[in-house]
């Protein structure tokens, strides 16, 4: 996986990137991952609102879709309102059957690049309340739990409570 490519998703991606989530969201169902993601959740027209106010990165190998993530710059559903220092991650979806495992932290990686050239301090993401194999992998990357936020709106679904997490950029995972 060294011939990783990352570069921003556009409008071409959309079908791509749903089809990409949904399976994302069949293989936590079947690892018995239960509340995080649902298959059929999102469709074209979130990804497109999520490019209108952040950005949506695509990752490819070998010819094929490794992965993708979003990147907002602000968060406030999850974090209320906060100083411009850092960059939210979203939806870090791995495509099982295309990629090599560590996949995943490569694009952590490039996700945090990013967010480093824009000069911000911080990573932040969340996950599930209660997904200890989330939570887990997050820490193993080098981020720490820093709150918990209850009721959080979610797109096309009720609200849910969120474990956040927080890496500080230039300290080693």
């Amino acid at each position: 996986m060294n011939d990783l490519r990352v570069r921003p998703a556009t409008e071409s991606d959309l079908s791509t990137l749903v089809r990409l989530r949904d399976d994302a969201a069949r293989w936590m169902l079947t690892r018995g991952i239960t509340g995080q993601w649902q298959p059929g959740e999102l469709d074209e027209s979130h990804f497109r609102r999520v490019m209108t106010h952040g950005e949506i990165w695509l990752a490819e190998a070998d010819g094929e879709v490794a992965g993708a993530w979003e990147l907002w710059w602000s968060d406030e559903s999850a974090w209320g309102p906060q100083p411009p220092v850092a960059g939210y991650v979203h939806r870090l979806m791995v495509n099982r059957s295309a990629s090599t495992p560590g996949t995943g932290r490569l694009l952590l990686r490039h996700a945090e690049s990013r967010v480093a050239a824009t000069g911000r301090t911080h990573v932040r993401l969340d996950c599930l309340a209660g997904n200890t194999q989330l939570t887990a992998y997050y820490r193993d990357a080098g981020y720490r739990v820093v709150g918990h936020k209850e009721g959080k709106p979610q797109p096309g679904g009720v609200p849910k409570s969120f474990t956040l997490l927080e890496k500080e950029l230039g300290r080693a995972a």
